[in-house]
């Protein structure tokens, strides 16, 4: 098998995992862990990941284990939503006391197909010099390069009806979760405190409900945020009204655009669980977990809404608040899940305005 790029570049590697050909936009990640959370996290849905990092599989797949009904203690969801892997090499033993299955049984078994002996820095450097390609694993190139999609992935991943996920001790708060492809972490970290989750398709208006609720809060997700017109009429109209608000991600991207901003693509992103960004307003920094890659244009938003983070790398936008109204996102993930738990403090910042 091979990997095909658009740009015309061929990379040969050696075929494991599921037997097949698939398509999808390619990508990298430079943690050294998380490759469970990773390949679960359903922000990556229709994409090739490309690791960084040499060795993947060193510590084996774990079993799942229950949170709370669908919500997994060690997995970001239910499957792999990822298109494809690409590695420099797999490791075909493992050695945690926690593993019970091999990273390429594991693979094959949920039909992910994949590649090892790949120089994969040298596929980064591409991605990085073009810009974020598409690409096939595969024996022949495509006749032709397309997202069949057009980047409107949220449909895809985000659940069908409404469920009520209450925590085994309640704080007595409640939050209208609006998920667009959301990681586990996020649930768990919202129950741990008590809240009391009322999980929505990323179309159903919470303000329908005859559910009441303290908050709304909106979640990460796959493909380009201008694509999520329903969830982006939401957020235009809870900006409008008197209720703490918060997202993550994709939920950053949404708000923005639902304030009257812009987004735009970036080059190659930031994939990783290594990326430091400033708190503008305290001046501290954070290590933090991120998957994205679109960005919010700054001098494209209202006066009452200001930048919060920054990433340090590249100074692109990380994070808004309202300057006067209980209003803020993070581009960054603060649940991590792999990754730094640095910014896990935001949660509980927004619980206290609710």
């Amino acid at each position: 098998m091979k990997l095909f790029l658009e740009n015309k570049s061929v990379l040969e590697g050696e075929s494991f995992g599921a037997n097949k050909e698939v398509e999808g936009e390619v990508v990298f990640t430079t943690g050294m862990t998380g490759y469970l959370e990773v390949l679960t996290d359903p922000s990556y849905y229709g994409q090739i990941v490309v690791f960084t990092f040499p060795l993947i599989g060193n510590y084996g797949v774990f079993d799942k284990e229950s949170f709370l009904k669908d919500i997994d203690k060690v997995y970001e969801s239910q499957k792999i939503w990822v298109k494809g892997v690409i590695l420099a090499e797999d490791s075909k033993e493992f050695s945690h006391e926690l593993g019970t299955t091999q990273f390429a049984e594991w693979l094959k078994g949920n039909d992910i197909p994949a590649l090892s002996g790949v120089d994969t820095r040298a596929l980064t450097q591409v991605i990085r010099e073009h810009g974020v390609l598409l690409g096939k694993i595969g024996k022949e190139a495509p006749k032709k390069y397309e997202d069949p999609l057009k980047g409107r992935y949220v449909p895809e991943v985000s659940p069908q009806k409404m469920e009520i996920l209450t925590p085994e001790k309640p704080c007595g708060k409640t939050i209208a979760f609006m998920d667009c492809g959301a990681k586990n972490g996020i649930f768990r970290n919202f129950l741990k405190r008590g809240i009391k989750v009322i999980r929505l398709p990323f179309n159903q208006n919470p303000f329908e409900l005859k559910e009441k609720f303290d908050g709304i809060f909106f979640s990460n997700g796959p493909g380009d945020p201008e694509t999520v017109t329903e969830t982006i009429a939401i957020a235009r109209e809870a900006l409008k009204k008197n209720i703490p608000i918060f997202g993550i991600c994709l939920g950053n991207q949404m708000l923005a655009l639902a304030a009257g901003g812009k987004t735009r693509k970036m080059k190659y992103g930031h994939r990783g669980v290594n990326q430091p960004v400033r708190d503008m307003q305290s001046g501290r920094c954070l290590i933090t977990t991120q998957n994205h890659g679109f960005e919010v244009v700054m001098d494209s938003l209202p006066d009452d809404i200001i930048p919060w983070f920054e990433n340090l790398n590249d100074k692109s936008n990380e994070g808004l608040r309202h300057k006067t109204r209980p209003v803020f996102a993070t581009q960054f993930h603060p649940e991590a899940c792999a990754g730094p738990e640095d910014a896990q403090y935001l949660f509980d910042e927004f619980i206290k305005t609710l």
